[in-house]
């Protein structure tokens, strides 16, 4: 049984029948899931639960008044009641909504959208986004350009449908379509005349240009004073949006340039932007763009990092502090095309291909940003920390980690003291500390490369110290005041992570800004008050903690 979440919800029976039926309530919750992406409403499940009683029984009545009421009560809204049976013997209805064609609303004019796992009306400007968005003919799918299928540029057309018979994202079905019916099927033509997605991906200059909103790109690189001392335009409108993703690739300088880290006795090269991040940016610019909208994509070469500017403004129900995990096809059909050609991740995926190879490689994670026309996404180019590569590529090839598994790793790495439950959980945008375990720390604490301290929320995850001490990553313990009781404490701290160090060791982790003096003093005191012991004179002199039950 699923949890609740995007697609998934469970309400009790007492929300459908008794004096506490609340039909206009069901009737917003399907038009939340319809205005997203479809889903189920399990009706008989108390929340918290994932059966229904035992004893519980579904009149075979209350299905069709369900679709009744339902219909009633929205407009643009398709449901399936389903009576199911648990493995408890328990029923209940699975209520299955629709994706709607168009915008889905209560009957009295209400709009509402499923974000992450609530439901939350849409009000003021964003209904006219969702308006926007949710179009009862998609603009791809519009053929009033009246552009002839036989017009289609025919060395394109069959390139095209060559690399979608060569893909094993394809069925073999599909394949074995014509070219005309491959064009039909991916919705490239309704009937004789090409549509406006089919004049974009197979269509001449000429005709991409009449669109008005086919992509243009502007490529500009900045110095470290913020000039312009560059600039690239792809505005012709000669390429697809398929193949512009490979020309900005290959005509791009920055994009072959690269790094020389050292790797022992010889030098390893790594690339100022991995391809694919880049292509993972520019798939996604290109896919998700409203293309109702004007505006040119912007590639912004900064030193230190890459801006990919793109117009327009997220997908309703869609944020930069969900952007991980949420998922909304803006063109569904160019969004299916670009994946069956392998040039895109599986939905939903792809910001965590960004996460995972950006954490790998020892830099900083993809950070969004939503202007009022605008949407911008950053990837850091310079490697902060090198150790963490070789180390992160030693791992995964001794425990094949998850890609989760490495996201999470990289973000504990990527933070000296580790993080709270509280605080990885935000780093990962998740709502909540709940799936934290199962889905993202995953297996790491079981192979003890992850470690952890304290209960419930306030669970403090970090990378075990030996793993750390092994990949030369180590590092020092924040120390932000001097007050005597805050060095002893981040001693203490340090010494339940590097047991048996000496004194010139604490102080490089803890305060290097400090003498080494002051650090031994301080553990004069430890020792004094019976927390620390010591082994050894002088420069042989090591300590540890007496008590090994610490809190830190």
């Amino acid at each position: 049984m699923n949890r609740e979440n995007h697609h998934a919800d469970q309400k009790s029976m007492r929300k459908v029948s008794g004096p506490t039926a609340d039909w206009q309530a069901l009737a917003a919750d399907c038009v939340c899931f319809a205005n997203a992406s479809g889903g189920c409403l399990r009706i008989g499940i108390e929340d918290g639960e994932t059966q229904p009683p035992a004893d519980q029984r579904i009149p075979p009545s209350l299905l069709e008044q369900m679709r009744k009421r339902v219909a009633e009560l929205t407009v643009n809204v398709q449901v399936a009641p389903e009576l199911v049976v648990a493995d408890n013997g328990g029923e209940y209805v699975a209520l299955q909504v629709a994706r709607s064609v168009g915008v889905a609303s209560t009957s009295d004019g209400r709009y509402f959208v499923r974000v992450s796992d609530t439901c939350r009306p849409v009000v003021g400007d964003e209904v006219l986004v969702l308006l926007n968005d949710r179009p009862s003919v998609p603009w791809e799918m519009l053929a009033t350009m009246k552009v002839p299928v036989s017009s289609a540029d025919s060395s394109r057309l069959h390139a095209l449908c060559a690399e979608l018979r060569r893909s094993d994202r394809v069925k073999t079905g599909v394949k074995e379509k014509s070219d005309e019916e491959l064009l039909a099927h991916y919705g490239l033509s309704d009937g004789p005349w090409l549509t406006n997605l089919g004049v974009l991906i197979v269509g001449h200059a000429a005709d991409r240009a009449r669109l008005g909103t086919a992509p243009s790109v502007q490529a500009i690189k900045f110095d470290e004073t913020g000039q312009k001392v560059n600039k690239w335009r792809w505005d012709d409108h000669t390429l697809s949006p398929i193949a512009l993703v490979e020309a900005i690739w290959q005509e791009l300088p920055d994009f072959h340039e690269s790094y020389e880290l050292p790797d022992g006795l010889y030098r390893e090269q790594l690339p100022a932007y991995d391809k694919r991040v880049v292509r993972e940016l520019l798939v996604n610019a290109l896919v998700h763009r409203p293309y109702t909208q004007r505006g040119d994509l912007f590639l912004n070469l900064h030193p230190d990092r890459l801006e990919v500017v793109n117009p327009g403004r997220l997908p309703l129900g869609v944020t930069p502090e969900t952007i991980l995990h949420a998922s909304r096809r803006r063109n569904d059909r160019l969004a299916t095309l670009f994946h069956d050609l392998k040039l895109m991740e599986k939905e939903g995926s792809g910001f965590d291909l960004m996460y995972d190879i950006q954490l790998s490689q020892g830099r900083a994670v993809p950070v969004t940003r939503e202007g009022s026309d605008s949407v911008t996404v950053t990837v850091g180019r310079r490697v902060l920390r090198p150790a963490v590569i070789r180390l992160m590529t030693d791992v995964d090839a001794r425990y094949q980690l998850r890609q989760r598994e490495r996201i999470t790793l990289g973000l504990l790495m990527a933070s000296t003291d580790g993080l709270t439950a509280r605080e990885l959980a935000k780093r990962l945008e998740l709502d909540g500390t709940e799936e934290l375990r199962a889905a993202w720390l995953g297996r790491l604490q079981d192979f003890g490369l992850v470690e952890s301290s304290g209960k419930t929320q306030a669970t403090r995850y970090f990378v075990s110290p030996d793993l750390l001490k092994g990949g030369g990553l180590d590092g020092q313990t924040t120390l932000k005041r001097v007050e005597p009781h805050r060095l002893r404490a981040l001693i203490i701290e340090d010494l339940a992570r590097y047991a048996g160090s000496s004194s010139s060791d604490v102080q490089r982790r803890t305060a290097p800004e400090l003498t080494q003096r002051t650090i031994r003093r301080a553990l004069e005191e430890l020792v004094e008050q019976g927390q620390v012991r010591f082994e050894g004179d002088k420069r042989w002199r090591r300590y540890w903690l007496i008590d090994k039950g610490q809190s830190w």
